[in-house]
């Protein structure tokens, strides 16, 4: 068992609460379904302790290997091509009268594909053919960041974005200030675009001032959650409030990691850590905070122990999981009404399609992203290894 199963047993654990928590109404019924709800949000609980789990890996993994052009790579054939699998099986499922796709798509065409291409769908006010690709706005906008703070020499300031964040939460930013109306959401879909193709394209060029200048764009991203969080009734977030607060729970996952390696003085990140759990608390529940930190710190103070390989093996297959349990729900509540029978289908299926779009969307993809980079190093030299930016961004 590798040193970061525990990651991988925490995102087992996030998938399986999430595919639960829409499995629920199905079983239960709606009833028993929404008292559970009234006192623990599972699916907001399953999600945070995703986000507090991304802000722990994701810029370790940056910071490991210090170069953008290889992260960037390595991010988007991880995630692009599971995900427009997902869209693609829904869109089918749909045209077989299966299921239902948002209304949006056909009434703001034009704002809701686009959101989709960028996957800040959410941010920009569209809902995603699946509820669940909601998530995917905010990692989205979570890398733009940390990438650019990287890019900037500035990845350590995690606990003065995570605090940060929280404070601006609480000062109660405006919902729908770049998408309160069909064209803004329009206007600002195609904005999103093109930043988002320019920020890419910058980084792939392996160009220093590029870079720099993708960097700047990729913070000023944080701007969609802090004055766009809530544009329209058809997106998860309940306020800009709570998106901002969301972030800041992913870069609290940023502060465990600098604390743990010493990046960070451990009481200046235990009172960050606190002022997020206090901010998550007013924005979501109590206690949904405190499950989400309560669980992350068991699975920590564990993480040099033997955790349930079920756990683990989960968390390989936990992305494509998220992405795909819906389609299958709905494809066997189509087929039975029974109750126990879905649950029992489910319970196979669920992990089994997540199992078959690891073995051969996920792990394809990321095979073709080190290839890539295995290129990119004979053919570039020490710049590849090191980061186009030089000694200064490698990881320390």
């Amino acid at each position: 068992m590798t040193r970061l199963a525990w990651l991988d047993a925490l995102r087992g654990w996030a998938a399986t609460v999430v595919a639960v928590f829409h499995l629920s109404p199905v079983v239960l019924g709606r009833d028993p379904h929404l008292r559970i709800y009234a006192v623990v949000d599972l699916g907001k609980y399953g999600v945070l302790l995703f986000f507090l789990v991304s802000g722990y890996v994701i810029p370790m993994s940056l910071e490991r290997h210090g170069d953008l052009r290889r992260f960037w790579i390595g991010r988007l054939l991880r995630i692009y091509p599971a995900y427009l699998a997902a869209v693609l099986i829904t869109i089918g499922l749909a045209a077989a009268g299966i299921m239902r796709m948002p209304d949006q798509l056909t009434g703001e065409t034009t704002a809701s594909v686009l959101g989709h291409m960028t996957m800040l769908q959410d941010l920009i006010g569209t809902r995603g053919v699946l509820r669940p690709f909601w998530t995917l706005s905010f990692e989205m906008v979570f890398y733009l960041v940390v990438a650019g703070l990287f890019g900037w020499g500035r990845h350590r300031d995690s606990a003065w974005w995570a605090a940060g964040l929280t404070v601006l939460a609480a000062a109660g930013p405006p919902g729908d200030l770049l998408g309160g109306g069909v064209a803004a959401r329009r206007i600002t879909a195609v904005v999103a675009v093109v930043l988002l193709g320019a920020v890419l394209w910058a980084y792939l060029s392996g160009k220093r001032r590029l870079a720099l200048a993708a960097g700047t764009a990729g913070i000023a991203a944080t701007l969609l959650p802090l004055l766009n969080g809530h544009a329209t009734d058809q997106v998860t977030s309940a306020s800009s409030a709570q998106a901002t607060q969301m972030l800041a729970v992913m870069f609290a996952g940023t502060v465990i990691y600098r604390a743990q390696h010493r990046q960070t003085a451990r009481p200046a990140a235990a009172a960050v850590l606190a002022l997020v759990a206090a901010g998550t608390a007013v924005r979501t529940s109590p206690g949904v905070a405190a499950a989400v930190a309560g669980t992350f710190a068991i699975a920590f103070l564990l993480r040099g122990r033997r955790l349930p390989k079920a756990l683990v093996r989960l968390g390989a297959i936990s992305y494509s999981l998220y992405l795909l349990h819906l389609p299958v729900l709905a494809v066997i509540r189509w087929s039975t009404p029974d109750p126990v029978l879905t649950a029992v289908a489910f319970v196979v299926a669920a992990p089994a399609v997540a199992w078959a779009a690891h073995r051969w969307i996920e792990r394809p993809a990321q095979a073709l992203a080190r290839r890539d980079i295995v290129i990119n190093i004979a053919t570039q030299g020490t710049d590849a290894r090191t980061g186009s930016f030089g000694k200064r961004y490698e990881s320390v």
